[in-house]
């Protein structure tokens, strides 16, 4: 079993997990021999039991060390070692990306403008046709292996390595490895995938990003699939310009050679379209009609009648179910391959483009905030669970709001504060973010004792689902405070930080009303 504190190869020390996916867990570790922090992807046992999965999974992780592209998450090692239960696994060491997944990104904002959609586009395809360009086809580009830097770099993780006949399925024979949103027709047929197959999976990433969800949906991942070979996605959003719908549309098409003859070419066409948008921010998102024709979204994949859905049937099973979601399935614990409490930039802009409009405060007026009686154990109003943690004293301070008119209660924030934390984290602390007696949101502190880590997010109550300025904040004394804000749908953060035996000082901001704490909670 793998704990933080666990030494793979001697050399590896294992801090945190960070995300687990269809392969196994990524954990952020420490370099000891470097001294640098690393990501560590850790196969699982059933793999490591495949003699071919072993032999090709060595080969095809010294391919991918040999790709040098600031888009590709550099690899460093591979290794096997055994746990202290005996048992044996094989890891890919990677470099530490500081980002964060695309799909937290666009959850958070709604959805992101056209400019910024092709932006990302065009980083994330020249970074396949470098793997293409050696030999690599990715075979799960999806958002949540796209991670968005701070300087607006994008790069592409987790590649499908490894895959063969024997080890395609992993947990069941002909099963077929991808994620069912974002699949192509010939991969969830079961045939062979190309450089195509990854500008078909790019092409709905783009379509995510515009429209806030994958190009089709469904009751299971087999419904899912089966839209992906027969299907045309419903419209983009009426604000989705031209040469933009044309950079999806051809990527999305059904038959390989519909779509652009390269990811080098897709990416130059993403980049003219990017140039010939300007940056926005829309309004509240629209939503995408309903699904219409079919004309105009690339000839269907030819099946060969009723034997090709049974062929979709038996492909389509354990590996697809165990990774389909309406956004992503592979679950971040925290934000994969990201550093703790970092605030994320869009691509060329200090803050992230989103649809919405912000809010800020205006001098002159006060904002209540409400902290919990009891701050060591609180209740998670969206979970309904309570926590219990280190005790603290605490002073609730106000700044200028603006006023506000108390109206009809609006939807719960469907996010709790632990689920955007990550596994492991419970709240002991919270304060309620007022303004003229209408609740805005409140701000929460949470806490991992296995990890030694604090966590802030900001969770909205007001205007929920609309991109307003959020803000959360997290302080370990003397060390530099870490900041998550912009305009969000839902919340601002998470910000986490390390602070076994330290003070921590917290806040965060919504709706014009904030919260300051002083340093407390302490050890």
């Amino acid at each position: 079993m793998l704990t933080p504190g666990l030494l793979l190869g001697n050399r590896y020390l294992l801090t945190d997990r960070i995300a687990t996916g269809g392969m196994g867990a990524v954990w952020r570790c420490t370099d000891t021999l470097l001294a640098r922090p690393i990501a560590v992807k850790v196969l699982l046992p059933a793999l490591v039991a495949d003699p071919e999965f072993t032999t090709r999974f060595g080969a095809e992780a010294r391919m991918l060390a040999a790709l040098r592209h600031p888009g590709i998450v550099q690899v460093h090692d591979v290794g096997t070692a055994t746990l202290p239960d005996g048992s044996r696994v094989s890891y890919l060491v990677m470099e530490y990306v500081d980002g964060e997944p695309l799909v937290t990104w666009v959850r958070r904002a709604g959805r992101l403008d056209p400019a910024t959609t092709m932006s990302v586009v065009a980083r994330a395809a020249r970074a396949l046709h470098a793997a293409h360009a050696a030999g690599i086809v990715h075979r799960d580009v999806k958002p949540a292996n796209l991670l968005v830097k701070r300087d607006g770099g994008v790069v592409l993780v987790d590649f499908g390595i490894a895959r063969s006949g024997a080890t395609a399925g992993i947990t069941a024979a002909h099963t077929v490895l991808g994620t069912a949103s974002y699949m192509s027709p010939e991969q969830a047929v079961g045939q062979p995938v190309s450089p195509a197959t990854d500008v078909y999976a790019l092409g709905a990433v783009a379509y995510y990003c515009l429209a806030g969800r994958p190009p089709f949906d469904g009751e299971n991942p087999l419904q899912v699939a089966l839209r992906h070979v027969q299907d045309a996605p419903a419209p983009l959003p009426p604000d989705t310009p031209p040469a933009v719908r044309e950079v999806v549309r051809r990527a999305l098409a059904k038959n390989p050679g519909d779509r652009y003859p390269s990811a080098a070419a897709m990416a130059d066409a993403a980049e003219d379209a990017r140039d010939a948008t300007p940056v926005v921010r829309p309004g509240q998102p629209t939503a995408a009609e309903p699904t219409g024709g079919r004309a105009g979204w690339g000839r269907r994949l030819a099946l060969a009648g009723a034997g090709g859905v049974v062929l979709l049937s038996v492909a389509v099973t354990v590996a697809v179910a165990a990774r389909h979601s309406s956004g992503d399935t592979d679950r971040p614990e925290r934000r994969a391959g990201v550093a703790d409490g970092s605030a994320f930039a869009a691509p060329g802009s200090a803050q992230p483009v989103v649809t919405g409009t912000s809010a800020r405060p205006t001098p002159g007026r006060t904002g209540r905030v409400s902290r919990s009686p009891v701050p060591d154990r609180t209740a998670d109003p969206t979970t309904g669970a309570s926590a219990t943690g280190p005790t603290g004293g605490a002073t609730a301070s106000a700044t200028p709001v603006p006023s506000a008119t108390a109206s009809a209660p609006e939807k719960p924030n469907p996010y709790p504060a632990t689920q955007v934390c990550g596994s492991g984290y419970r709240v002991i602390d919270s304060a309620a973010l007022t303004v003229g007696g209408v609740r805005q949101g409140r701000v929460y502190l949470l806490w991992n004792g296995g990890t030694g880590t604090n966590c802030v997010v900001t969770l909205k109550e007001r205007n929920v689902g609309r991109a307003t300025a959020v803000s959360a904040y997290l302080e370990v004394r003397g060390k530099t405070r870490d900041t998550a804000s912009g305009s969000f749908d839902y919340y601002a953060g998470p910000v986490r930080a390390a602070a076994a035996g330290a003070c921590v000082r917290w806040g965060g901001a919504t709706g014009g009303a904030s919260y300051a704490s002083a340093f407390e909670h302490c050890g």
